[in-house]
């Protein structure tokens, strides 16, 4: 199948380059052009373990491209990925939904036959709704389903974790565009992969869900380290204990200064922020941002 990943960002990058590995023809678009050169040349702008092999083979076998172009991938594709930043909107929380946005309009003008597109960004709720309105607004006549397909990726093992996930996420009630995630998907199928469809505003709650969960899980574990800095315990000792409980799990239960990164925090607020608009409050998560910040202090 045809392929246009928009942006070549961690997410865009590595999902582009496993899609490729698959068999499938991908394109991945950017405006960077320093970026798309570096690209073209065999650089690659992050670090990802086998990643640059990754992308060398692909391009060799010319399965995977880089452009500044967005109109002639876009066209020729039966799927194009948003895979574009949201950061957090300086001021109130909220992820900041501006390219993702602007991403919609520039697919719409370029859409030519059924093509399927696909949020791959961590998006907040309706953001599929509000992507399928700005798309059916610019371009009346265009034949396309939005989906969802929130991607699970961790930092230094993301090529694995994308062809040996513990599941897909595939938010459509569209049946063409199932037919189309699931050929995409296809390869997976030898890993046993659990290939999941839901409502598509669903399948965007289940990406701030399992993240704010696991924010839960490290802050939990900080707060027992200072309960027994306290009383003389152990708090490796008890996450090892806690952890061989199956119905808890060993993984993100390691005390330290707090979660960081790229994805958590962000998250976590944008899923508070979400919450609160909607008039419920999701008190723990609240909670766990608070006690966070107070963890790094």
């Amino acid at each position: 199948m045809r392929v246009a990943m928009i942006g070549t960002g961690y997410v865009g990058l590595v999902s582009g380059a496993c899609f490729a590995d698959f068999g499938h023809e991908v394109t991945c678009v950017d405006k960077d052009a320093g970026k798309i050169a570096a690209l073209q040349a065999g650089e690659i702008p992050i670090y990802e373990p086998g990643l640059d092999a990754l992308v060398a083979s692909n391009v060799r076998e010319k399965r995977l491209d880089f452009t500044t172009t967005l109109a002639g991938p876009v066209a020729a594709a039966d799927a194009v990925f948003i895979a574009v930043g949201t950061p957090s909107r300086r001021g109130d929380g909220h992820a900041d939904l501006f390219y993702v946005y602007a991403c919609a309009r520039e697919i719409a003008a370029a859409l030519d036959g059924f093509t399927v597109v696909v949020t791959k960004s961590t998006v907040p709720v309706g953001t599929g709704d509000e992507v399928e309105r700005i798309i059916r607004e610019t371009r009346p006549d265009a034949e396309f389903a939005v989906v969802s397909n929130p991607e699970f990726l961790r930092e230094g093992a993301a090529i694995r974790d994308f062809k040996h996930p513990d599941r897909i996420v595939v938010g459509t009630t569209d049946e063409r565009a199932r037919k189309v995630m699931t050929e995409l998907y296809r390869p997976l199928y030898l890993n046993q992969a659990p290939l999941m469809f839901t409502a598509r505003g669903t399948a965007e709650l289940i990406k701030y869900a399992a993240n704010a969960f696991l924010a839960t899980k490290i802050t939990f574990i900080n707060e027992l380290a200072d309960l027994c800095e306290q009383v003389g315990g152990d708090v490796q000792e008890v996450a090892r204990g806690i952890g061989l409980d199956n119905r808890i799990g060993s993984k993100f239960l390691h005390a330290g200064p707090g979660y960081g990164g790229s994805c958590f925090p962000k998250d976590t607020l944008a899923l508070i922020k979400t919450a609160q608009d909607n008039g419920t409050p999701l008190r723990i998560v609240e909670t766990v941002a608070a006690v966070n910040d107070q963890r790094k202090r």
